[in-house]
């Protein structure tokens, strides 16, 4: 599974970059305002800093709008993902895009039926939104589900990207129904690692050393 990190803050990124882990990076404009950056600067910033595909959403709503903006931010770098809603007119954009050979991701996905026209138009990736589901008491992972589903009947390139990450549990049973990517803030990421029972083993073995006396360096 590959992990993009959700957010447009510099420094979080960076330091998951340094461990490996980061395959990509998806901004949205709200992410862009937490951040009180300029969108073009920050996200030429982003792609210098990473490899992998780094999604940067257009603000239009109409289909040549989109297309315009999708242009320009795809001239920023070669590894930007041009994000686009899941409307209609971000059906045409997204066909116009992919037919130009640039990456886009459309996102704001909340139906299989939805996941099935964009992977039709070329969507590189597909983004369904897990945490509002589960707001509204449907469960994000059956959709998750049905989407893998599907593309695998027909065999669909796009890859399914799982969204709206709100718990570590949510990074689990995205990898386990076989979802190809997640994205996820920076502290959902890292808490990855964190479980009771090490924190406990890691307190007693650091109480034995010390009645040791004894020092590594």
């Amino acid at each position: 599974m590959k992990f993009f990190v959700d957010t447009a803050e510099i420094d979080a990124i960076a330091e998951l970059n340094d461990l490996g882990i980061v395959d990509g990076v998806t901004t949205n404009p709200s992410l862009i305002m937490k951040s009180g950056r300029n969108i073009l600067e920050v996200t030429k910033e982003i792609c210098d800093l990473v490899d992998g595909p780094v999604s940067a959403e257009v603000v239009a709503t109409k289909a040549e709008d989109m297309i315009a903006e999708g242009r320009k931010l795809a001239g920023i770098a070669d590894n930007i993902a041009v994000k686009v809603p899941l409307t209609w007119d971000g059906l045409k954009a997204c066909k116009v895009l992919s037919g130009e050979g640039q990456m886009v991701n459309v996102t704001l996905c909340f139906s299989a039926n939805q996941a099935l026209l964009a992977a039709k138009v070329g969507a590189t990736f597909i983004s369904p939104f897990i945490g509002r589901l589960d707001d509204i008491n449907i469960d994000g992972m059956d959709l998750i589900a049905d989407i893998r589903t599907i593309y695998d009947n027909y065999g669909f390139d796009t890859q399914i990207l799982a969204a709206s990450i709100r718990s570590v549990n949510h990074i689990t049973d995205a990898a386990r129904i076989g979802a190809d990517v997640i994205t996820a803030p920076p502290g959902v990421i890292r808490k990855l690692a964190e479980h009771p029972l090490t924190d406990k083993g890691l307190a007693a073995f650091m109480a034995d050393w010390e009645k040791t006396g004894q020092d590594i360096l």
